[in-house]
């Protein structure tokens, strides 16, 4: 789920990011929020994990801190998407594993997103490089790993926690991550704990692909339920698959979501002081699941 208060992108101050993540973000104007409507981004899925699309807005209810909202804003159209792509680029995706995922990427940027999104790619192994800044068409990013040589260990938590700083200089008020790795991390600076802190106050759905062959070695085995207590705080969630080859289905189910989501908006009844806001978005009828951030930061602009 998106949680945040909604504007045009304006003017603020740059943020500084990681080698070449600093790069973007001196260069594109930032998005910024207004105070007085907290926009949610909100998936459906059946009791067989289907999404369910066709609902209105009086089926929805939002609590912020327990307390219902009164939606003012909402859609059940597709909207544009500003998104990252995550790849590890650590020794262990050599050889066959980086050419799938390269592959899986291609046809999700080529064939799976719309002309009027936005992406950044950026390759992840001790620490995270922008392999393209926000690029539209995604088009454009067919052919942009076509260079890539893995080497070196794996820094999820950093490179969640560096690329989340782009999406404050973004074009549109959807957002999204999609990480791929197939190992534990083995060389970020910050910790688990550490990088979650850094995403509650991203607003953008986090999906992690885990790739977890059979024949990998335990210690250095991708971690899913570490990931997932970062997937599920923003509103995404953590697949497992067993091969690089995999990738091509679950990023087009990621895809499929994108293009299923609801998006509502509220004017929240208090006014913000900077704490942390508990968010829950249930629907009224029937035996559904919901998946939006579970909170949000009430910061109010300085002037």
């Amino acid at each position: 789920m998106t949680a945040h208060r909604v504007t045009k992108p304006g003017v603020a101050t740059a943020l500084c990011v990681v080698g070449a993540v600093a790069v973007l973000a001196q260069q594109n104007a930032p998005f910024r929020a207004r105070v007085d409507i907290v926009e949610v981004t909100v998936s459906v899925l059946d009791s067989n994990r289907r999404l369910v699309t066709g609902l209105t807005k009086d089926d929805f209810q939002v609590f912020e801190d327990g307390v219902e909202q009164t939606i003012t804003q909402f859609t059940d159209q597709r909207v544009p998407v500003s998104l990252g792509l995550l790849l590890d680029a650590s020794d262990s995706m050599r050889g066959q594993p980086v050419v799938d995922a390269r592959l899986a990427l291609e046809r999700f940027v080529g064939d799976l997103l719309r002309p009027n999104d936005e992406v950044f790619v950026a390759t992840f192994n001790e620490r995270p490089r922008l392999a393209a800044r926000w690029t539209t068409p995604p088009t454009a990013l067919r052919n942009v790993l076509a260079g890539l040589k893995p080497s070196g260990g794996t820094a999820i938590y950093d490179a969640l926690a560096e690329t989340s700083k782009l999406f404050e200089r973004r074009m549109h008020v959807r957002a999204a991550a999609v990480v791929i790795s197939d190992g534990a991390d083995t060389a970020s600076d910050r910790s688990l704990y550490q990088a979650i802190e850094v995403m509650r106050r991203s607003d953008a759905f986090v999906y992690a692909l885990a790739i977890d062959p059979p024949n990998s070695r335990e210690s250095t085995r991708v971690n899913p339920e570490t990931l997932r207590e970062i997937t599920g705080l923003t509103g995404g969630y953590t697949e497992v698959v067993r091969t690089a080859a995999d990738l091509g289905p679950a990023t087009a189910r990621i895809a499929d979501e994108l293009n299923k989501q609801y998006m509502l908006g509220y004017s929240s009844l208090r006014p913000p002081d900077g704490g942390w806001r508990p968010l829950r978005v249930r629907v009224r009828h029937g035996d559904y699941i919901t998946r939006a951030r579970r909170g949000y930061f009430a910061e109010a602009l300085s002037k």
